[in-house]
């Protein structure tokens, strides 16, 4: 006998959220995480859910608009700055602020997507086009660091005079202020909603305020009689830029390859296992399908049940699934008689229940 439950969508469940302490006490510890939520920001792939699919596309959209609205009035106020010192170095780096909030139209089209149900040929829906979005924002990255070495690297042996100290600080600080605002407030929304593109982008806004930091810690060093010190800094931010998209690199490529975090797998086995009438968890799989999970999972069950109640067990089993795994919004489970329990399966919820 072999019963293969139907497929769940998941609406309207609160989740837990265990949260995730970071190792380290005292001013040296505190200051060491948070370097490191800067330049690898914890993956919360079990981090606090929005129940419904729908919503969650919502307010990855939503994030979107917000930012393209606050990048939009930092190359604003970038322009004024340029205008009032007529500096072209000036004018160039706020285009390429400018061209850079552009990567959000990506997002904001495959989040549209997203909410578009499953078809005959697309038959899990059009989430994936998130993973490709957040492609696109790699290459952004990337490009940002190959910019900002170059440029580096070129003043360094060929220094360029800065003139306008004082607006290219002013400037400076404008994108750093307007992109690490832009960057902490895509990384939270993408971390509620489990979008790994979301996250993704807001790195990539702050790899763009790590270039204006740049600028403005260079136009100091310009104003303290030390030249050097703008394209010095310059190398140093390119190294920064390239281990935030490290990080980048590594939570998009986990979601196009299916990698989940462990720990919602145990989650789910721990949860499968200790339904009543569940011999043995056979095999949990888990993939990422944009922002929400899909799982697959394999039971053993006593081979005297009826029909019915392997349907019954199972049906429990995946809603039991469903309240214990964030984000998870289907699973398919399938119920097979143990034949052979307990003299090759190790069961792991207990014996089995003799009430059955």
């Amino acid at each position: 006998m072999r019963h293969d439950a139907h497929p769940h969508t998941h609406t309207g469940h609160d989740h837990s959220h265990r949260s995730h302490g970071h190792g380290g006490s005292g001013w040296g510890g505190r200051v060491k995480a948070g370097l490191r939520e800067i330049f690898a920001p914890h993956s919360h792939d079990a981090a606090d859910s929005i129940d419904d699919a729908l919503e969650s596309s919502a307010a990855g959209i939503r994030a979107v608009k917000i930012s393209l609205v606050a990048l939009g009035v930092t190359a604003l106020a970038q322009i004024v700055v340029v205008a009032i010192s007529g500096s072209v170095a000036l004018l160039a780096d706020t285009i390429h602020n400018f061209s850079d909030a552009l990567t959000a139209i990506p997002l904001w089209i495959a989040f549209a997507l997203g909410r578009r149900g499953p078809t005959r040929r697309y038959t899990y829906g059009f989430g994936r086009v998130e993973d490709l979005a957040g492609l696109f924002v790699i290459a952004m990255i990337v490009l940002s660091a190959a910019i900002a070495g170059y440029e580096s690297v070129r003043r360094l042996f060929n220094p360029v005079a800065i003139d306008h100290v004082g607006w290219v600080a002013a400037a400076g600080l404008i994108g750093f202020i307007g992109n690490e605002i832009v960057a902490l407030y895509h990384i939270r929304v993408g971390r509620r909603i489990g979008s790994a593109a979301l996250v993704a982008d807001g790195l990539h806004a702050r790899t763009d305020g790590f270039t204006s930091l740049a600028v403005l810690l260079g136009a100091g060093g310009v104003a303290l009689g030390f030249p050097l010190a703008d394209p010095i800094i310059g190398i140093v931010i390119t190294l920064a830029i390239l281990a935030v998209l490290r990080t980048a690199v590594r939570d998009v490529f986990r979601r196009l390859l299916d990698g989940v975090d462990p720990g919602l797998v145990d989650t789910a086995e721990h949860a499968l296992a200790a339904e009543p009438g569940v011999w043995a968890v056979r095999s949990v799989k888990m993939r990422w399908i944009g922002h929400r999970l899909h799982a697959d999972a394999e039971l053993d069950i006593d081979p005297a049940l009826s029909l019915f109640d392997a349907h019954t067990i199972a049906h429990d089993a995946e809603h039991a699934l469903t309240h214990a795994v964030p984000k998870l919004s289907t699973a398919l489970i399938h119920a097979y008689p143990a034949s052979d329990y307990p003299t090759t399966l190790k069961p792991t919820a207990g014996p089995p229940n003799p009430t059955l």
